[in-house]
């Protein structure tokens, strides 16, 4: 078995892990779930977390093959467009993308939204297995926190995405549109049945409480002795009772609007207009009844 060659980069602003992968052998690689800067309330967005992942493969040799997203990220813009124009790379995710592109358009009007997946490069089928240079990597779809969710499997490793957090912070939220508690739970576990030294590699860390430094590899034997929400033992409706009850008080992810809107679209903004701005939609519920101004008098 070939071992990938692994650096992680992580941006604090999104809690994400973005990885830098490659083979050895070939200097052939693949940047995994990379950041857009993206500030919010200046609507600007910016690439310097994109080029230090270019400027790190420069310097360990690797030319860049691919771009592989392991879901549409609700908390961060992909920098996928980016990567690939600057490099060639191909950008791949899930097949079933085109159901989040589908559950997605009429929640922002998005008429000209395509939802047959052909912004991407390419579109993963389960089970799916393609080259790294010499490594080979097996896409496991892990649906659950979205309809869509991959893992690639490469060598001894693993990049599971959103299935799974630190042990001692536990696994993903299902709640957005499409998710599933039960369809996690079984995701989860068909990562976890992995030899016990699998190299699990997150997308995401929060600081659990109690730990100072952000961790973001693990491995499955640990995930299954400690996880704090599915250690062995934890059944399923143990699992659904407590992920839905959890899910039930979280917050909505700051970026979550402009996120899913442009990373259904493979990171793609919408099309400029014509004073050179792009725009993104606000989805607002109007009040049910007129409200009467009150009297001042």
């Amino acid at each position: 078995m070939n071992t990938p060659r692994i650096r992680a980069f992580f941006d604090e602003p999104t809690n994400t892990v973005s990885y830098l992968v490659w083979d050895a052998a070939s200097m052939r690689g693949a940047v995994i779930d990379p950041v857009l800067d993206f500030d919010l309330a200046a609507g600007k967005a910016d690439i310097r977390s994109a080029e230090t992942i270019l400027d790190a493969a420069q310097e360990e040799g690797v030319t860049l093959d691919w771009v592989l997203e392991t879901h549409a990220h609700a908390d961060h813009l992909s920098a996928a467009p980016f990567i690939k124009a600057k490099t060639g790379a191909a950008i791949g995710i899930g097949e079933d993308i085109r159901k989040v592109q589908k559950i997605f358009r009429p929640v922002f009007g998005l008429d000209d939204l395509k939802t047959d997946g052909s912004d991407f490069d390419h579109l993963f089928a389960d089970g799916e297995t393609f080259r790294i240079g010499e490594l080979e990597v097996e896409v496991l779809h892990v649906p659950g926190h979205t309809p869509a969710d991959v893992a690639y499997h490469i060598g001894d490793a693993v990049f599971v995405g959103d299935t799974l957090f630190m042990p001692d912070f536990g696994t993903a939220r299902a709640d957005f549109p499409g998710g599933d508690a039960r369809q996690l739970y079984r995701s989860i576990r068909r990562l976890l049945e992995l030899p016990g030294d699998t190299r699990l590699f997150m997308c995401h860390d929060y600081k659990a409480p109690g730990r100072s430094t952000y961790a973001w590899e693990t491995t499955v034997e640990e995930q299954r002795r400690n996880s704090v929400h599915v250690h062995d033992g934890i059944s399923e409706d143990e699992f659904v009772a407590m992920r839905e009850t959890r899910d039930a008080d979280l917050a909505v992810p700051r970026l979550l609007l402009p996120s899913v809107q442009v990373n259904i679209r493979a990171g793609k903004f919408p099309e400029a207009e014509e004073n050179g701005v792009a725009y993104l939609r606000i989805p607002v519920t109007p009040m049910r009844e007129s409200v009467e101004p009150k009297s001042l008098s």
